[in-house]
């Protein structure tokens, strides 16, 4: 986020960024603070407090959360290398006390056979949640991803530069009668903390730029904890996103141009490709771009994360992390081994700044 879009966002609101454009193509959508606030209100209008969730067994433990809170049991089927279901034990598990099952489209794409798993749950008369946390900005076949099941959520901060942000579609009929927002649901009515904090990250990291030594020393100072704790737990961090969305993040949200941002991050897309390519032992999880696709990060699966963890830091590239931490039964059970492999051996490289291809050269 540069000086000139924190200053347009702060003297003049704007009408027309990125969400008028969301709101233009889907009129069903409601603003949260996170994403897990926003499932917290779609599972409550499909569910009564009984019965169980199916979710992929590759997804961060936190997933879970809103479903402990209402009393709903989190289940998990498998995976397939492609990051798409197994369609096949998914089936198996689907049963009388299912509502909903949850597909995911990874790093800003399309979950691979989702004709097949809509089509599953359609026979068993289940709700389908679109976990489309990671692309806000993707369209596929003329659709917006997140809005292809009964309801869906996007998160706009993991890929937008803004404090918080998250949206709730409600695309089935069923699923529009019975919703209704709850207290965390809208948008805060003034600044906070939180929003002051971010500016200050912001102005600091944007004014060392050129320097990436200095750069990285102030975002790790910013995104230290004083006291030297842990970094809170998954209960923790889903307690504290449950609140309405965030008045700077409306303001620079719509002070951005998702055009642009598209049109940008399909392009470092594209020169990321034709680094880590040049790498051998890499495979390249998403390496076609279609058209519409706004992707959030290049995962790339290795089986020496390490070294190219550490190849990408001394080139100057900060965030790359391994992903995601899984549930704990999916990490305790060997039916899940897919999953597990690939939580240890997918690298998410960022894509906010272009490749320095001297730190990046094939070995």
């Amino acid at each position: 986020m540069g000086p000139s879009l924190l200053v347009r966002a702060l003297t003049s609101p704007g009408s027309d960024g990125v969400l008028s454009a969301l709101e233009r193509r889907h009129a069903h959508l409601t603003r949260y603070g996170s994403g897990k606030a926003a499932l917290r209100d779609g599972l409550a209008a499909i569910a009564d407090g009984t019965g169980s969730v199916l979710l992929p067994a590759y997804l961060p433990d936190g997933v879970a959360e809103p479903l402990y809170e209402l009393g709903l049991e989190p289940r998990y089927y498998r995976v397939r290398p492609d990051l798409g279901p197994d369609l096949a034990d998914l089936e198996r598990r689907l049963d009388d006390g299912t509502v909903a099952a949850v597909s995911v489209d990874y790093f800003g794409f399309p979950q691979p056979r989702l004709a097949g798993f809509a089509s599953l749950l359609a026979d068993r008369d289940c709700y389908h949640v679109e976990d489309n946390a990671h692309a806000p900005l993707s369209v596929a076949d003329g659709t917006l991803l997140g809005t292809r099941g009964d309801l869906g959520i996007t998160s706009l901060r993991k890929l937008l530069a803004v404090p918080d942000g998250a949206l709730l579609y409600c695309s089935g009929d069923a699923v529009r009668e019975r919703f209704e927002p709850s207290a965390i649901a809208g948008v805060r009515e003034r600044f906070d903390g939180s929003d002051w904090l971010f500016l200050a990250k912001a102005v600091a990291t944007g004014a060392l730029e050129s320097n990436t030594r200095l750069r990285r020393s102030a975002e790790t100072l910013l995104a230290s904890r004083r006291d030297g704790s842990a970094p809170p737990s998954a209960s923790a961090r889903y307690e504290a996103g449950k609140r309405p969305m965030s008045k700077l993040s409306v303001r620079l949200l719509e002070a951005a141009d998702p055009d642009a941002i598209r049109t940008e991050r399909r392009t470092r897309y594209r020169e990321w490709l034709r680094y880590l390519s040049a790498r051998d032992g890499l495979q390249l999880l998403r390496p076609e771009l279609s058209a519409g696709i706004c992707p959030q990060a290049v995962p790339v699966r290795t089986s020496a994360p390490e070294r190219l963890l550490d190849d990408l830091e001394a080139a100057g590239v900060a965030g790359a992390h391994t992903w995601p931490r899984l549930a704990g039964p999916v990490r305790a059970d060997p039916a899940y081994a897919t999953a597990r492999r690939l939580a240890e051996e997918v690298v998410v490289v960022p894509i906010r700044r272009r490749p320095e291809a001297g730190g990046l050269e094939a070995r």
